[in-house]
């Protein structure tokens, strides 16, 4: 088998850094797990949590199954994949396409890791009141039916990607994908329970500062991956992300200030968020110095995202709405406005090219509508097959012992 392997040409370099890139990825999921955890009341922490960790085993399963093949499989339509690479047929150890020049397993394991983040994104808006075989069922459908056509559209040779959009690690497939289904969640499961009794402080703030953490350091191998090298595109996308973050964390904390009054942990850990988020589109196709900027205005954009849901009246709860549907639009707009040639070998608008900033709007609109309607009805269908919201009594006692008989804290 070593010898097999060793026949093909690759690059050690290569293979090395997007196995590190891999890792780096997966250390996302149990940051967001930690980020959701705790924002939630203490009573719902290790549900929360849960929710991403089934989701690696879901949807780790799934796209082995059929995810990946209805993703990256050869073209039906510029719509979808076929089943060709169904249970990883065809997936092995030569640098065959669309893996570059590394191994098709390793791309494949790589999109895994994406695959399962952006379903465990989903789950802070209908945190705190899901049932837990919905949940799984709801993720297992959403994974084939939704993020794997749309990873198609813009990464696997779909009609997107034939117009030139531009999502260099997932803009559009990963945050604004996410954060429609998250709306359509919040509408189809209604306000929690516990929100009436205004029973909303985070219990544990220090947890979600360690989440946030571990999700800017996993970014690094999210967005410097999607080079698929170990070459100049991927490091302007790890000075890219750094930058933006950091931009982003003081955008949104001069938007606290200003409304607020004082910063907040919170405002600096989410506001890092959301420059990360709106980095994630342009971080390979955008000059580094421009990064600031994008994450700056991103993180007022998602500060003030989150005052959405009060006037219209749904309950995202944790807000995936504002940080990713409305930062991943903002980011692949500011990539179609700044891409740069220099750096990923396509010109934005204010770099001559007008009609980039059109080819994003048309991939922003797309993915909204396709991603919330097809949400919708996936929640109908997993409705129908068994009940999605805890009952009252359910959710005043908490889904850790409600759902999972466990509780996170033993306090005598």
């Amino acid at each position: 088998m070593l010898e097999a392997a060793n026949a093909y040409s690759l690059s050690a370099g290569d293979v090395g850094f997007m196995i590190v890139c891999a890792c780096l990825l997966f250390i996302m999921l149990p940051g967001i797990a930690l980020f959701y955890g705790g924002l939630v009341q203490n009573r719902n922490v290790l549900s929360t949590i849960m929710h991403t960790y089934v989701t690696l085993g879901v949807g780790s399963v799934l796209w082995a199954a059929a995810g990946y093949s209805l993703a990256f499989g050869a073209d039906l339509g510029g719509v979808v994949g076929n089943l060709g690479h169904a249970l990883l047929a065809g997936v092995g150890l030569a640098p065959d396409a669309p893996a570059g020049g590394v191994p098709h397993v390793l791309f494949m394991v790589f999109h895994c890791q994406i695959a399962c983040l952006t379903a465990a994104i989903i789950s802070g808006s209908y945190a705190e009141r899901i049932r837990f075989p919905a949940m799984v069922l709801f993720t297992a459908l959403w994974l084939l039916l939704v993020y794997a056509p749309v990873a198609h559209w813009a990464w696997g040779g779909g009609w997107l990607s034939r117009l030139g959009a531009l999502d260099f690690a997932g803009g559009t497939v990963v945050h604004i994908n996410a954060g429609a289904a998250a709306l359509a969640a919040a509408h189809v499961l209604g306000r929690r329970k516990t929100l009436e009794r205004g029973e909303v402080a985070p219990h544990n703030l220090p947890l979600t500062l360690l989440g946030a953490g571990l999700l800017w350091l996993g970014w690094f191998g999210f967005n410097s991956g999607a080079a698929l090298a170990a070459n100049a595109q991927a490091a302007n996308a790890l000075a890219a992300t750094q930058l933006s973050a950091a931009g982003g964390m003081i955008g949104w904390l001069a938007a606290e200030c200003f409304h607020y009054g004082k910063p907040t942990t919170f405002g600096a850990a989410s506001g890092a968020l959301a420059g990360l988020v709106s980095i994630t589109p342009g971080a390979g196709f955008v000059e580094p110095a421009w990064a600031i900027a994008i994450g700056g205005i991103g993180g007022v954009i998602c500060y003030g995202g989150m005052f959405l849901k009060l006037r219209w009246k749904y309950d995202d709860a944790l807000d995936v709405v504002a940080l990713h549907g409305l930062g991943g639009s903002w980011g692949a707009l500011a990539t179609g406005l700044l891409a740069s040639a220099a750096v990923g070998g396509v010109d934005g608008l204010f770099h001559g090219r007008p009609g980039q900033a059109a080819v994003q709007l048309l991939s922003i609109a797309a993915v909204w509508v396709y991603g919330y309607s097809a949400s919708r009805l996936i929640l109908a269908a997993a409705a129908a097959a068994t009940p999605l919201r805890a009952d009252d009594g359910e959710q005043m006692l908490g889904l850790d012992l409600g759902e999972h008989n466990e509780r996170a804290y033993q306090i005598r």
